[in-house]
């Protein structure tokens, strides 16, 4: 599997196009990334991936770059502009009919005693932690519209504001409880192409807070609390996609499982979960 997934990412990345490299490089971009994902799908870090005797002989036809340059190279905007080509071309939507779409986080936790001052202490599953959180909107099939990372103590809403304004979806999106705010439906609203349904924070037994409330919230209440709600259930119904992708986000050796050691501060955490997303999709489905 390990080998399959390394073959498939290393034909996508020599077939998307590359920003121009300086003479002054020993290393071209597609040997860099080699190693990069060698080391993300075995779960290890850079400086073991550097190293010959944990490579197959017979994977061994292009010379690896030391450990220092990786950590260069990795860091130059030729290098992330290509993975952001790559991660564009693996994890954009295809099916631009599609009209639900779900949204919601994964917590990334760390050590306790790490000294990463730039993650965070915030909620994680039924528990408080501290780390990073993944945040997805995705559809029922996997596509991923839009993904952020951030300090585990960062709202949840204001993460999904940033993702709706960029995405280019159109239709539907789901969440639960937690994303029902007037802030998040307005801009939905303002797009004039999203109706975000999620049930009330505070219960339908209560009522609506005095003042005004965004028309999409409204919207969202009378579709959740009407008295035949068989459309609005389904809706949410669908929601369980974006559970089971975090899930199998998880679920197999080179995956998502939790953040390693060697992973710290934002922008390793950022590049790790980058490379994990984009092997997982690959691992699903077959790119052309």
């Amino acid at each position: 599997m390990e080998r399959q997934l390394w073959n498939a990412i290393v034909q996508i990345v020599m077939e998307v196009d590359k920003p121009e490299l300086s003479f002054n490089f020993q290393f071209c971009i597609v040997q860099v990334l080699r190693v990069w994902f060698w080391a993300v799908i075995h779960d290890r870090p850079v400086s073991w991936a550097t190293c010959s005797e944990n490579w197959p002989p017979d994977l061994l036809h292009f010379p690896i770059p030391s450990d220092s340059t990786m950590s260069r190279r990795m860091r130059s905007s030729a290098v992330q502009q290509t993975l952001l080509v790559v991660e564009e071309r693996v994890l954009s939507p295809n099916n631009s009919t599609q009209l639900v779409w779900m949204i919601d986080g994964k917590p990334l936790p760390i050590g306790g005693c790490s000294k990463d001052r730039q993650s965070g202490y915030g909620r994680a599953a039924s528990s408080m932690a501290r780390g990073y959180k993944l945040h997805a909107l995705i559809g029922k099939n996997g596509e991923i519209a839009q993904w952020r990372v951030a300090p585990m103590n960062k709202d949840e809403r204001t993460m999904a504001k940033r993702m709706v304004k960029s995405s280019k979806v159109v239709g539907y999106i789901v969440g639960d409880k937690n994303y029902d705010s007037n802030p998040l439906h307005q801009i939905c609203d303002e797009t004039g192409r999203l109706q975000l349904v999620a049930r009330r924070r505070k219960g339908s037994h209560r009522a609506l807070a005095k003042g005004r409330h965004a028309a999409g919230r409204l919207r969202s209440k009378d579709m959740l609390e009407d008295p035949f709600p068989e459309f609005a259930n389904d809706l949410m119904q669908q929601r369980n996609s974006i559970e089971r992708f975090f899930g199998n986000l998880c679920n197999w050796g080179g995956g998502l499982a939790c953040l390693p050691s060697w992973v710290r501060t934002w922008k390793r955490v950022h590049r790790w979960v980058q490379a994990k997303l984009i092997l997982s999709r690959i691992k699903i489905l077959p790119i052309t």
